[in-house]
């Protein structure tokens, strides 16, 4: 079993650019199955007319904008966030268009495929840049995670692969999802996906915990800290995949919705 890695392991040794190997699309592999899962999730989401606002709060970014493509078109303004300033150093190389910036043209190409038009890659990277305002530093073990910022009431969070890196037992993930939930309107939604029975992955040769998930858990939890499940997607790992960069088994994708205060 992998050791915790915590998040003064990850601040000290997690590798952003290594990370981000992850995200290259179009090699044809298992990476590019479950991205096209998931940005199909997100498009239908954040195309729906229902999932829509000022402000949406991104837990846990990491060096990624792929989970924000889509959702940048329904809101006003995207706060992303992370524990680790290599990542926010990595996010603002994009936002800024710096040279030695992740290219993310295939993924930004897909979702504008998705949405109806491929030839909008220059727009759609325009209109993120624009919307992503702030990128600030989270921790999910906070009460307040933005702390000591204190943000009005948002009117969806968004989080992927983050919880259950950051959370080394069940109790302590129950406790994150309460503390980000506090960020979020009444009646706001939450966007999360990430893997299911997952209990390490690399990041180039650094190995790094993860906290095993499975959908009864999710579906208890989620209802525990007073959501209400509309979506629950998951997508099943190929057994016949050959690969130690991670143990996990699926990947989830969830839409809830913030019960109303009484």
């Amino acid at each position: 079993m992998t050791e915790f890695t915590g998040g003064d392991v990850y601040q000290a040794e997690f590798d952003p650019k290594a990370f981000l190997e992850y995200f290259k699309f179009g090699e044809d592999t298992w990476r590019d199955d479950f991205l096209i899962f998931i940005l199909k999730q997100y498009c239908k989401t954040f195309t729906s007319g229902v999932v829509k606002g000022d402000t949406l709060i991104d837990i846990g970014s990491g060096p990624n904008i792929h989970q924000l493509l889509s959702a940048c078109e329904s809101f006003k303004e995207i706060i992303a966030s992370d524990y680790t300033y290599r990542n926010h150093r990595e996010l603002e190389k994009w936002l800024k268009n710096e040279p030695g910036a992740f290219d993310w043209t295939p993924v930004v190409e897909y979702v504008c495929e998705l949405e109806g038009n491929r030839e909008k890659k220059a727009e759609k990277e325009a209109k993120l840049r624009k919307t992503i305002k702030q990128i600030l530093k989270c921790d999910v073990h906070k009460s307040n995670p933005m702390d000591p910022i204190v943000l009005p009431p948002a009117d969806c969070l968004i989080s992927s692969l983050c919880l259950e890196a950051a959370c080394k037992d069940l109790n302590t993930y129950r406790n994150a999802l309460k503390n980000i939930s506090s960020l979020l309107k009444p009646g706001g939604h939450v966007v999360l996906s990430g893997d299911l029975g997952c209990s390490f992955f690399m990041v180039g040769p650094k190995r790094f915990s993860c906290l095993v998930l499975r959908e009864e858990f999710l579906r208890e939890v989620l209802s525990e800290t007073g959501f209400i499940i509309q979506e629950f997607e998951v997508l099943f790992r190929d057994d016949d995949i050959i690969d130690d960069s991670s143990d996990f088994s699926g990947m989830y994708f969830i839409l809830a919705r913030k019960e109303e205060a009484i």
